[in-house]
């Protein structure tokens, strides 16, 4: 038979326990949800490479459009680097 205080005690770490799944299960879904965002930043990654590759090669007009376009490209990635790692850190 369990005196009162070793049944509040255990009360109190089933009550810790729920919270730590819960925890669990947050922590599993954020991974996830930044797992696939950086697999998209990846992928921004592979056409920045691309696209940079493509104007080392070609000089004529069209690699200004290009050139314009690899800059906001650049700098989308670049902002979104800096918001994936924030988010690493917090």
């Amino acid at each position: 038979m369990m005196n009162f205080e070793t049944k509040q005690l255990q009360e109190t770490i089933e009550d810790l326990k729920r919270h730590r799944d819960e925890i669990n299960v947050q922590m599993h879904l954020a991974r996830a949800e930044m797992r696939d965002e950086w697999n998209g930043l990846e992928k921004k990654w592979d056409a920045l490479q691309s696209r940079f590759s493509a104007i080392k090669k070609d000089t004529g007009e069209s690699s200004k459009e290009v050139r314009a376009a690899l800059s906001l490209l650049t700098e989308e990635v670049g902002e979104a680097y800096k918001r994936f790692k924030k988010r690493l850190k917090s």
